[in-house]
């Protein structure tokens, strides 16, 4: 009977046997089935669950710790922080920056994801965005401040996805949680022209035009800019 077949776990192998064991807890974690913000299973019960011993459990775990997927918090255990090793590497390399550093960067990222997605867009991405683009207006209806930056990072996560690059999407993916730990206090002081630049962002890319959907993306960007 397979592993997958058996439902119980394959006991790791003695060879490279911390090498292993860390890349069984990163599949945990990049599978979700150790979710982002939620604490492993304890040294004990790794050791019981992998077959493997109690050294090579803590140095494995302690690999993925310095790669920047889990975080070890003293007298509570360790919680997974990413799913993605980009991110922790992102985060420190982009640590330092200034407000204007991350606009401006975010500001290339969205522009060039913005003509793609245009150039590269199915109908079916056309119909999530414009879906997303509503859901993101009526966010601001409440005076949620995380609802609305969920809401509108969903809407330009779509935009990348519908770039069909995966390589756009798998660094976008990793920035975002930069994005949002540096701008989160960014808002519009013109709340009815950033839905209407919101509005024509998304129009553009469904009429394939590019160069106007980059236009529209620094249209957003540029109260943040002053």
């Amino acid at each position: 009977m397979s592993y997958e077949d058996s439902g119980t776990r394959q006991p790791v192998r003695r060879v490279g046997l911390i090498d292993q064991a860390a890349e069984r807890f990163r599949e945990e974690v990049t599978s979700g089935r150790w979710p982002v913000g939620e604490r492993i299973p304890t040294e004990a019960a790794l050791v019981s669950e992998f077959g493997i011993g109690r050294n090579t459990v803590r140095e494995a775990v302690q690999s993925l710790v310095q790669a920047g997927l889990l975080r070890r918090e003293q007298g509570r255990g360790t919680f997974v922080i990413s799913k993605s090793e980009l991110t922790g590497t992102l985060e420190r390399q982009l640590a330092g920056g200034t407000r204007r550093h991350y606009l401006e960067l975010r500001l290339a990222l969205d522009s060039a994801a913005a003509s793609l997605a245009a150039l590269n867009r199915s109908d079916a991405d056309v119909e999530l965005l414009r879906e997303l683009r509503d859901r993101r207006e009526a966010s601001w209806s409440t005076d949620d401040p995380d609802l609305r930056a969920s809401a509108d990072l969903a809407l330009h996560r779509a935009i990348v996805a519908a770039t069909h690059n995966p390589l756009y999407v798998k660094l976008y993916s990793s920035m975002l949680d930069v994005f949002a730990a540096h701008m989160r206090d960014e808002k519009s002081e013109d709340e009815d022209a950033a839905h209407r630049h919101h509005h024509e962002l998304v129009e553009a890319i469904a009429d394939g035009d590019a160069d106007r959907a980059a236009t529209k993306v620094a249209s957003i960007f540029k109260p943040f800019m002053r």
